[in-house]
């Protein structure tokens, strides 16, 4: 892979490793426990088959001849403390050789092999970053599980282990880089990232999700419009709570009358997305009736984003995304969006949006209620 071909306009570099395979997550009721009520269990919905389809689709796809694959490696401790607590690194390593074990009491499973993925899940978004620091991508996709963005500094917490963003955001910060966005659309709020870097002003979080608020003590945070950072970081969180089923309209509205003002006025040097597609139209785990083209355009306006302020620089990282098969062609209409195209590929499952009912508020309406907390809270924790 040459340097020219890498920062080429019309390529995506993908970054893989093998060991993400490894974390075994099992089967019970949903991402639950076993239930003898039943003849037959499921899978957890955080299991390989969900990035391996990925895989699938964009190497056989429309959008493979576009694609570079690179193969990462595994994080080393001082890369991971950069976001984590040493006691929450010897909780994971632990449930490795005593698992499985629930690390939140819920659906983070952890077990023999778990370890490995989650080294190899952080380690390889560093090298994703490094090689956008480097200048040998302008445009990277970490393809990895497990995901990363309810992690927090101490807790494992929805599926998650590591914080795979929060890590390589750090690596680039320690590089320099003095101004990031990340901007994250999986279907749930982004509590880990957000806590990560909550009393930061040099990283601008930007959460669109649901409206599930705290699902417990391993997850305190709402997503609330009104947590807007603290400190040095008070203006520099962002939750934009979407109502159920607001499909692809809504969501990219709240792209162009939200988002898009918020990074222009932030100016961010490299852009970061936490890539969920689990608030596709499918589902199990999401409420949102998103399409492929909602996908498309999301990442479309991200590159027209990343094109205005960084250089094109701009990498994804897979978050959630549970419909094991149609989240992967979500993924392939994504990677098409990057290149600043509209998708090639026929949606299998094709769905006409409606708006949806119920939340009257409209994107200002959030943006103008952000901005009146920010005031609040800078009053409150700044004096100015």
């Amino acid at each position: 892979m040459t340097k020219k071909d890498s920062l080429h306009a019309n390529s995506v570099v993908v970054y893989w490793h093998d060991d993400i395979l490894a974390h075994n997550t099992g089967s019970g009721v949903f991402e639950d426990v076993p239930s003898p009520l039943l003849a037959f269990q499921e899978p957890h919905p955080e299991n390989p088959t969900r990035i391996l389809n990925i895989k699938s689709v964009l190497e056989k796809g429309p959008v493979s001849e576009h694609l570079l694959w690179k193969v990462g490696r595994h994080a080393t401790e001082s890369e991971l403390l950069l976001f984590h607590t040493k006691t929450h690194l010897e909780n994971v390593r632990s449930g490795d050789l005593s698992g499985p074990v629930r690390l939140d009491g819920a659906g983070t499973v952890v077990g023999p092999g778990s370890w490995n993925a989650a080294l190899a899940a952080a380690g390889t978004g560093v090298v994703a970053m490094q090689d956008i620091l480097d200048q040998q991508a302008r445009i990277g996709y970490v393809l990895v599980r497990p995901p990363g963005h309810h992690a927090q500094p101490d807790l494992a917490d929805g599926s998650c282990l590591f914080n795979n963003i929060g890590v390589a955001v750090n690596h680039a910060l320690a590089q320099g880089l003095k101004r990031i966005a990340v901007i994250d659309w999986d279907q749930h709020h982004g509590n880990g990232t957000q806590e990560g870097f909550y009393d930061d002003d040099r990283v601008l979080t930007i959460s669109l999700h649901m409206p599930h608020g705290s699902w417990g003590t391993n997850h305190p945070q709402s997503g609330a419009i009104e947590e807007v950072g603290r400190g040095h970081g008070t203006g520099c969180n962002m939750n934009i709570p979407l109502p159920y089923g607001a499909g692809d309209a809504a969501y990219s509205d709240a792209f162009r009358q939200v988002v898009i003002p918020v990074i222009d006025d932030f100016e961010p040097e490299l852009i970061v997305i936490a890539c969920g597609f689990d608030s596709n139209q499918f589902d199990p785990n999401g409420r949102s009736l998103v399409t492929m083209s909602g996908f498309n355009r999301l990442c479309q306006q991200s590159r027209a984003l990343a094109e205005k302020h960084c250089d094109g620089r701009l990498l994804l990282f897979q978050e959630g995304g549970y419909a094991v098969t149609y989240t992967a062609f979500c993924a392939h209409a994504a990677m098409e969006g990057c290149l600043g195209r509209g998708s090639t590929l026929k949606d299998p499952a094709a769905y006409y949006d409606q708006p949806a009912p119920g939340d009257t508020r409209s994107p200002r309406d959030i943006l103008d209620m952000w901005r009146q907390e920010v005031a609040r809270s800078r009053k409150k924790y700044c004096g100015n």
